[in-house]
């Protein structure tokens, strides 16, 4: 008997795919890692490379020490612009406020005896506060402001026992600068004390040092009476600084200079030069105390 079979179709088998051993396999990872080392080797030669040549034309500088510290230090310090000291400071401020004062005496002989001295600026109307002795007797006086502008001008008011005299201007400029007024209950020995004047003709001079004494006595040569109460300093004053302000560091006048000591006939200065308080020399002139 036969045995049919019926149209039944014969499906292909897949062909195994090859296999690679295993040893073949990790050669090739270890292939591929030595590749990435050598790489990075030779970037690391190549960077050594460029620090090399970037040394060779610029070298490094050698290591900073304490000695090239200090002389950077003393360099910066000799470059930078010192301040103005106290004195400086205080000239710009009070010397639009200082006057030149010439007076004319005519003797018996009629002769004229010229003499000078120094003022300071009290207020907007022209008033002067000077001593007594620079005008006294004088038949003429004329002010000399710090622009060179002149005026002849009147005693307008005195003080003999403290040596001041008011004077008013009589063609005052118009545009006059008042000194500040400072107060002298405020000042301790060893203070600064500036002056400014005209001594021996020589207009706007500045002179400065301490605050030596307060509350002095001194009698003036040709005086019967001591002045009291008066501001003792060591800025320099000579003839013609009579009449100028005393001032302080803030350029605030606490004082009119009225004379100075010396022990000899000889009217210059050894270090000792007095001062009226401000508050008492602008009583003459209607300013209350303060």
């Amino acid at each position: 008997m036969r045995t049919s079979f019926s149209g039944t179709k014969r499906t292909a088998e897949a062909e195994p795919r090859p296999v690679s051993p295993p040893g073949h396999k990790r050669l090739g990872r270890l292939r591929a890692n030595w590749q990435g080392l050598a790489w990075v080797i030779v970037g690391i030669v190549i960077a050594f490379a460029a620090l090399f040549a970037y040394t060779a034309i610029w070298p490094v500088p050698p290591g900073t020490t304490p000695r090239d510290i200090n002389q950077a230090v003393a360099r910066a310090l000799a470059s930078a612009t010192p301040p103005p000291s106290v004195a400086s400071r205080v000239y710009d401020i009070i010397w639009p406020s200082v006057v030149f004062i010439n007076t004319q005496t005519r003797g018996q002989d009629n002769e004229e005896d010229q003499a000078s001295g120094t003022g300071v600026i009290l207020d907007e109307s022209g008033n002067i506060l000077t001593s007594l002795h620079v005008v006294q007797g004088a038949d003429e006086i004329e002010v000399i402001f710090a622009d060179g502008a002149k005026s002849r001008a009147l005693i307008a008011a005195t003080l003999p026992e403290k040596d001041i005299a008011v004077l008013r201007t009589l063609e005052a400029p118009p545009q006059l600068v008042p000194a500040i007024l400072g107060s002298p209950s405020a000042l301790q020995v060893g203070d600064e004390a500036i002056v400014v004047g005209n001594p021996f003709g020589l207009r706007h001079s500045v002179t400065a040092g301490v605050i030596s004494g307060l509350g002095r006595n001194f009698k003036p040569p040709n005086s019967e009476e001591p002045m009291t109460d008066l501001i003792q300093f060591d800025a320099a004053v000579n003839p013609g600084n009579s009449g100028g302000p005393l001032l302080n560091r803030d350029g605030e006048v606490v004082g009119i200079v009225t004379a100075l000591a010396n022990p000899t006939d000889q009217s210059v200065f050894i270090g000792i030069g007095f001062a009226v308080p401000i508050d008492v020399a602008a009583a003459a002139a209607g300013t209350p105390p303060y």
